[in-house]
């Protein structure tokens, strides 16, 4: 259990910091004291359950995710909204650097 926990604690940080908050700010947006989001993050405290639901919310990721870094429909819907919201030329600007990601990836297989 202990890896698990730790294992989720390293998403929620990963995913907070590429929102670009902090402790503080991730636990004010989910109503939880920034202690317990640390003690999350090192995989020291269980969260409650409903404290899951509002940190997925708060960092767009899907529960699956979060508790068991799988990636879910609802993951790659989260994405394509997001992709949604880009013009033509910064889509395409994606699409190569997806493209070179999974050359690179590919090559080291």
């Amino acid at each position: 259990m202990d890896d698990i926990l730790t294992q989720m604690g390293q998403r929620i940080r990963k995913h907070r910091e590429e929102s670009h908050l902090t402790q503080e700010e991730l636990a004010e947006l989910v109503n939880i004291s920034s202690q317990t989001i640390s003690t999350a993050e090192t995989g020291k405290k269980r969260l409650r359950l409903e404290n899951i639901v509002k940190i997925c919310m708060a960092l767009g990721v899907s529960t699956d995710y979060l508790l068991l870094g799988k990636i879910s429909p609802e993951d790659i819907a989260i994405l394509s909204k997001k992709v949604s919201r880009l013009t033509p030329v910064q889509y395409r600007h994606l699409e190569d650097i997806i493209d070179s990601y999974i050359a690179a990836v590919t090559e080291e297989q």
